[in-house]
């Protein structure tokens, strides 16, 4: 109990202010007390119900595909007046009327710290290297629905409200006019439209527009204050003017004073952090006494913080608990605010109906319109149009500060929320049936290693899940042997995992200098695998390297794999094996879902497919071509995959640094007789046999043909050992690899899909990973004797459009190109021997 004696003119009044601490928090059930009569242990079950009611329902929208921020604004309208809180009971036992100060003020501080984190994300800088597409695309999706916005406030604004005319039209303006950039991210990587042209185009102007808005909305809250307008609103706008002066002269030369005190390599002091975080709060304290909003001035203050280690630091500390367990309570706030029932009537609704059409429609022709003056394809336009329709949460920041300020009332409220709600919703269904862009399928004949010209750029993709997976990877890459005439083109495309993070969105490489500091530890990881490629590229030449990123959920990423296979039309495809070396030379699973990204793979992929088992390759990318030296191993067993493994290493014998051993797996005189066996057995129950038999001649004449043309070309050459092996058994076989396999760094195998032979019998037993063939198995399994990377090649087979694989009738042809002159050892032309063919009939 507090007294307070206040005097006023002669009379002096004492006032009594009583404040009971035991509100706060119970003594217990056991005491006989009810936990939700105190404040605490109300709000911590209320926040609890936001989140799980959040999560429950992200989870039942999730095969929808629909952006979280739906999930988020539908759990508070499901909690508020419109569904749950219908119910009395529940209304005044989990959100009485004394609870909503608390719950409002907690909700207000995790926006306060989500628009900093937004801010700090924010590169304004992306903005100057958007191109000229991007503004005009944003300021005409501004403009039309603000008019439309302007149209409908005459319809909306009652006379009997107090607010002006003017502010009305402001407040659903910029409602109509915004769009959200973090959940435009979000829907494009669903729709995985993150790394195409339109993608960029959306992700800039959507960037563009969300500064437009966040300064309409300054303008917005200046005017909302209806006494003495004109000269409060000009002081806000003064203030607010000046406030930012502030910031960017003062604050942002001090944070970068003090990033610049933390030595290189060191984190940011636990002291710097709190100060960072007490700035937050000091800045929402000055614009909220401004007059505009304390999250205006966090917004600012994260605007203004220099991207780096702090950056970094700050977005990986806060981002997951701000926007996890406390933005919810923001949109679960707006939900309470809602009530479904003030939009009462047909009319109602059908205005309701016809804002979102109209302002829908407003974004599609302000796009359409800019979009054909620079002549791009129609469908494209409106596609444009539609992302640019994306609501989330400054839209219902806008709204909420209408309401709070007597703006709008209960029916604009509930109308503006399910426009937000809608437009949001319908916006991936519809881009996914009117976007379907004419796939740009131009066949090409090199989709393997072995139809690869000699004469002609060698493709590659890479995939790379960590940075750990890329020193192995560059080395075999400089193994490949790029020549001015065969140049290696490869694109290196960094997997990461679609989350709810907006901070994951901002990895696009074209929009960020290099050297700039990397935003967030993805983007960190994604500058390191990009600063090791082209490291790569300056010191070995004839090298090109592209960089790209594929955002998708682990269930669709090998869609984006095979899409861009496609699209760059490479011969190999370099995924890395699911399981990464542990210290004691055992093997141990790194993630499951990779597992399940290189079946995918395998299984769609346009071109040959390589899985890289990596237990390190000796050699170094700074050490000069000819120090570079590899000892590596093909086995031979015969098939498509077996010849596409002796392909790939007769071009790395090339290498002036290479020793290839080729060893050749030959049936004994028992494993023919079990052939014949299943033959016979098998010619008893299928009538087709003589195909299969006729295939599987074809095969062995293929065989036969191009290891005596590798024979052939490498029999003068001391690089190049050939050695062939009798074997009746998976026993016998096994025996023979373990005879080189402590000599060689490398070991290249064919995977052998669909061929059951008696020389891996009994080897497929005990298969860990099918996906590797019983030989590739065998190696990389962490029972094996060796310590050997090995690359398991599965060559593509398909007979697209244009493809001229090996066939019966033109054998001499293709091997005559693959061991053209053009493509000779180097030893041999320094030895001066002259090339030497030799073609079977």
């Amino acid at each position: 109990m507090a007294g307070e004696v206040v005097t006023v003119g002669n009379k002096t009044e004492e006032n009594i202010v009583c404040y009971a601490p035991t509100m706060i928090t119970t003594n217990g059930i056991w005491q006989g007390e009810n936990p939700l009569d105190y404040s605490l242990p109300l709000f911590i079950l209320q926040l609890t119900l936001v989140v799980v009611m959040t999560r429950i329902l992200v989870f039942i929208l999730k095969p929808f595909r629909q952006p979280r921020v739906i999930a988020e604004i539908l759990g508070g309208v499901i909690l508020g007046p419109s569904v749950l809180g219908r119910s009395k009971k529940f209304a005044d036992t989990i959100f009485p009327l004394r609870s909503v100060m608390v719950l409002e003020t907690m909700a207000n501080i995790g926006l306060l710290y989500f628009l900093f984190l937004v801010g700090v994300e924010m590169d304004i800088a992306v903005i100057r290297r958007t191109g000229k597409k991007a503004i005009p695309i944003a300021l005409a999706g501004m403009v039309v629905p603000f008019l439309i916005g302007v149209s409908f406030s005459f319809m909306l604004h009652k006379n009997s409200q107090d607010t002006k005319q003017g502010t009305f039209i402001l407040f659903l303006g910029v409602a109509l006019s915004v769009t959200a950039f973090p959940v435009l991210a979000r829907i494009l990587a669903e729709l995985k439209l993150i790394n195409t042209e339109i993608g960029r185009i959306a992700m800039s102007a959507a960037l563009i527009n969300d500064i437009f808005a966040w300064v309409l909305l300054a303008f917005a809250i200046a005017f909302s204050e209806n006494h003495n307008m004109a000269l409060a609103s000009i002081w806000v706008i003064l203030s607010s003017a000046a406030f930012v002066v502030f910031c960017v002269i003062i604050v942002r030369p001090l944070v970068g004073w003090m990033i610049r005190r933390t030595p290189e390599g060191e984190s940011i002091s636990e002291f710097s952090i709190c100060l960072i975080l007490t700035g937050v709060m000091i800045c929402g304290f000055i614009t909220d006494a401004i007059g505009t909003h304390s999250i205006f001035g966090a917004f600012i203050f994260g605007l203004v913080i220099p991207n780096g280690p702090l950056g970094v630091t700050l977005i990986e500390r806060l981002e997951d608990f701000v926007s996890g367990l406390l933005l919810p309570l923001f949109f679960a706030i707006s939900g309470l605010k809602t009530e479904i029932n003030a939009i009462d009537g047909v009319g109602t609704w059908a205005i309701l109906a016809l804002v979102i059409v109209l302002a829908c429609a407003g974004k599609i022709a302000g796009t359409v319109l800019v979009t054909l003056y620079y002549r791009m394809p129609f469908y494209e336009g409106v596609t444009l149009g539609l992302l640019m329709n994306a609501k989330g949460l400054i839209e219902m920041i806008v709204i909420n500060v209408g309401k709070d300020q007597k703006v709008l009332d209960d029916k604009s409220f509930a109308i503006m929320v399910m426009v937000a709600v809608l437009m949001t919703a319908c916006i991936i269904p519809i881009v996914t049936i009117i976007y379907k862009p004419a796939r740009k399928f131009v066949p090409y004949k090199r989709r393997t290693v072995q139809s690869t010209k000699p004469d002609s750029e060698f493709r590659v993709l890479v995939c790379i899940h960590t940075p750990r997976n890329v020193p192995t990877i560059i080395n075999l890459l400089e193994a490949t042997y790029p020549t001015k005439k065969s140049p290696l083109g490869i694109y290196v495309l960094h997997l990461v995992e679609l989350t709810g993070r907006s901070s994951a969105m901002l990895i696009v490489h074209n929009t960020r200098k290099s050297g700039r500091p990397a935003l967030n530890r993805t983007q960190a990881q994604s500058d390191h695998i990009i600063n090791a490629f082209e490291n790569f590229e300056q010191h070995v030449g004839c090298v090109s390297v592209q960089p790209l990123t594929a955002i998708s959920p682990y269930s669709t990423m090998h869609e984006d794999i095979c899409t861009v296979a496609e699209d760059k039309r490479v011969a190999l495809l370099i995924v890395p094996f699911h399981k990464q070396q542990t210290v004691d030379g055992g093997m141990e699973v790194t993630n499951p879902a990779f597992r399940t990204i290189n079946q995918n793979v395998l299984a769609n992929a346009p071109c040959s497919v390589g899985i890289l088992v990596d237990r390190g390759l000796s050699g170094s990318t700074r050490l000069a071509a000819n120090q570079v030296s590899h000892h590596v191993a093909v086995l031979f067993f015969g098939g498509p995959d077996d010849r596409e493994a002796l392909s790939y290493g007769l071009r790395m014998r090339e290498h002036p640094g290479i020793n290839l051993t080729v060893m050749r797996f030959l049936p004994g005189e028992a494993a023919i007789e079990a052939t014949r066996s299943d033959s016979r057995k098998s010619s008893m129950n299928d009538p087709g046999v003589l195909t299969v038999v006729t295939d599987d001649d074809r095969e062995k004449q293929l065989d036969e043909d191009y290891v005596s043309e590798f024979r052939a070309r490498t029999a003068n050459d001391d690089s190049a050992v050939y050695i062939e092996r009798v074997v009746n058994h998976g026993e016998e076989t096994v025996a023979a690899i373990r005879t080189i396999d402590n000599s060689h760094d490398l070991f290249i195998v064919g995977r052998g899909q669909g061929t059951i032979s008696p020389l891996t019998a009994g080897l497929t037993d005990w298969s860990e990973c099918p996906e590797l063939g019983a030989i590739g198995d065998l190696l990389a399994s962490s029972d094996s004797a060796s310590a050997v990377s090995v690359l398991v090649v599965q060559q593509y087979v398909g007979m697209g459009p244009g493809d001229q694989l090996l066939t019966p009738d033109s054998p001499s042809r293709q091997l005559h190109e693959h061991f053209n002159f053009s493509h000779m050892n180097p030893r041999s032309q320094i030895r001066g021997q002259q090339p030497q063919f030799h073609t079977q009939p």
